[in-house]
């Protein structure tokens, strides 16, 4: 635990002082993100366009993480056990690609919906089954969903260009079984 403790620290202090832009804390066995980051980072929090929080064991984003970090323009988040997101991330206004793929979503995170930059979202091996194709087909700038390995259901495959003007990535139909 000591030395999960001791790369993060490391991490932190390296992104603040050589002014990154990205905070990388993928692998760190985060079961939340630490409280302690905000004060470490307050001088250069505006200044953070990626994180990574990638293969961790975050249950869940708070609301601080999201309005702190407000000028993101990437956030992985892959490999987790996230199953929902805060309202407050429709207020990343910059956020142009979010990785939510090996999660526990059940549901598509709606709040992504009404994030204004958003391009990509990955969201591959979750438990999705339904899609809110309408609200989707309205996101202007949206360029790649990726619904790999999730119980989508037969409407979702229906959704074909011009309805939608973004690439629909999903698994290969399974074949019914014959009696």
């Amino acid at each position: 635990m000591g030395e999960a403790v001791a790369r993060v620290a490391r991490k932190v202090n390296d992104t603040v002082e050589n002014k990154t832009d990205s905070l990388d804390l993928a692998n760190c066995k985060l079961m939340s993100f630490p409280v302690g980051i905000y004060k470490a980072m307050r001088s250069v929090t505006e200044g953070i366009h990626r994180i990574s929080l990638a293969n961790n064991e975050l249950k869940s984003i708070t609301s601080r993480f999201v309005t702190t970090f407000s000028q993101l323009t990437e956030l992985n988040l892959a490999g987790n056990y996230l199953h929902r997101l805060p309202e407050e991330i429709t207020s990343l206004l910059h956020l142009r690609a979010i990785d939510l793929s090996r999660n526990r979503f059940r549901r598509f995170p709606e709040p992504l919906a009404t994030v204004p930059a958003l391009e990509t979202i990955d969201l591959e091996e979750n438990e999705i089954a339904e899609v809110p194709t309408d609200k989707l087909a309205s996101m202007a700038l949206l360029r790649s969903l990726n619904l790999r390995a999730n119980p989508v259901g037969p409407e979702v495959r229906l959704l074909v260009r011009p309805l939608v003007p973004f690439e629909l990535l999903l698994s290969p139909e399974e074949p019914i079984p014959k009696a």
